[in-house]
């Protein structure tokens, strides 16, 4: 009886265990798991094509639209949440890997890595391999083993890695964003945003090389001798029309997760939708986004129509501008630099842009170059969207005796002609 209890007993904690390491190593992107086929993609391209423009509706538990040209959100649902982003992390991973590393380098590679769960590259102890490879197996194959040899050829060990990924997080101004792996599996402390996933990849996207490795639908890795044919697990690149990139995701807690990359007609957006449901939904999600930002936004070149009101303002007000014992009134004025250029709009918003003028129209001379005179106000309804000051292009001076002087002579001459008509 005793025997058989003890034996009980072993087989519950062998359970324990077993349930301890799974929840924390197997539950990692779903490289291979759950894969549409071209048949189920090409019906959510088509529904998506023929859908209204309405609001999205979503499975996603936080999403967002950001327009890579004019840095806005244009779209949100609770994109300031914090989330887990299981693999989308390798987004941070691979931007640290490349500004620290050199391509060319080759990894062998540790037990340490070659034992990491989840998605794999399937990497053995001792393997070699170059940077360059394993950055297409991190973000092609989403290998956690990859993940793992990269941190450790940069840092050492995980955490000093770790370290470099919340450096890098902190530089780029994501203040709701903590790194604790380099490959994404649950962790209470590693989280984002939709939103500060968004502009970390943004950031991404500027690096050539990054940018390459992510719009890459297949390529041939070396390992050792042998070469190996590896595919994206995005299943967007290549079917939906200027995606470019950019990471899958999956863990238990983190659900389905997609950071997407599209250009259009001079147009960039990144999408993000993190807490999906299932692979269909998360792909439908994203579809939806895309969809809905080209159909529904525009771009309206702020910076044409501020010189265009500056412009006519000038030729109405200039001369109204007076400055009291100045040398010259004439005054030459320009406009400080309009820092948002572009904003992007709903198509039926961009008669609710309006672009005000306020100016002082006196002054006491001297007036040195860079005075404030007034400002362009440019207003979205009732938002303020951008100020920009009108200031004096140049110094204005103050009267002397001097000038004084010259006045008084000047007007001698027509002081005798009158008094000789008199």
């Amino acid at each position: 009886m005793q025997y058989t209890i003890k034996k009980i007993k072993n087989i519950i904690c062998i359970v324990l265990v077993l349930s301890i390491f799974l929840s924390t190593y197997v539950f990692a992107d779903d490289a291979d798991e759950e894969n549409l086929n071209p048949a189920e993609l090409e019906t959510l391209v088509v529904e998506s094509g023929t859908k209204p423009t309405n609001e999205p509706n979503l499975n996603a538990k936080s999403a967002v639209i950001y327009d890579s040209i004019t840095k806005q959100i244009i779209w949100g649902k609770n994109e300031n949440d914090r989330r887990a982003m299981a693999s989308t992390t390798k987004i941070m991973t691979a931007i640290v890997v490349i500004e620290n590393s050199n391509p060319s380098d080759v990894v062998t590679i540790s037990k340490k890595a070659a034992a990491t769960g989840g998605s794999r590259l399937k990497i053995k102890a001792g393997d070699k391999i170059t940077v360059n490879d394993l950055l297409y197996g991190l973000m092609l194959r989403s290998g956690n083993d990859a993940a793992v040899a990269l941190a450790e050829h940069v840092s050492g060990n995980l955490t000093v890695f770790a370290d470099l990924m919340n450096e890098k997080a902190k530089d780029l101004g994501l203040k709701n964003t903590h790194f604790i792996t380099p490959h994404g599996l649950d962790n209470s402390l590693h989280y984002t945003t939709a939103y500060e996933l968004a502009l970390l990849t943004d950031y991404a996207l500027s690096n050539d090389t990054f940018a390459k490795i992510v719009n890459t639908k297949s390529t041939t890795i070396n390992i050792n001798t042998s070469s190996r044919t590896i595919n994206n697990t995005n299943e967007l690149l290549g079917y939906i029309n200027g995606v470019n990139g950019v990471k899958t995701g999956f863990t238990n807690n983190a659900g389905r997760c997609l950071v997407t990359s599209c250009a259009r007609n001079n147009n960039k957006i990144i999408t993000v939708v993190l807490g999906c449901d299932t692979k269909k939904q998360r792909t439908s999600d994203s579809i939806n986004l895309i969809e809905y930002a080209f159909q529904n936004y525009k771009k309206v070149n702020l910076e044409e129509l501020v010189q265009k009101e500056f412009e006519n303002w000038k030729k109405i007000n200039l001369e109204r501008v007076y400055i009291n014992k100045a040398k010259s009134h004439a005054i030459c004025v320009s406009l400080n630099e309009i820092v948002k250029k572009q904003i992007t709009i709903k198509n039926e918003e961009e008669k609710d842009i309006l672009i005000e003028t306020n100016a002082i129209y006196n002054f006491e001379a001297p007036l040195k170059k860079g005075t404030k005179i007034g400002n362009i106000i440019v207003k979205n309804k009732d938002e303020i969207i951008e100020t920009i000051d009108i200031v004096c292009s140049s110094t204005i001076e103050k009267k002397d005796v001097f000038s004084y002087f010259k006045e008084l002579i000047s007007v001698i001459p027509n002081w005798k002609q009158f008094s000789s008509n008199r």
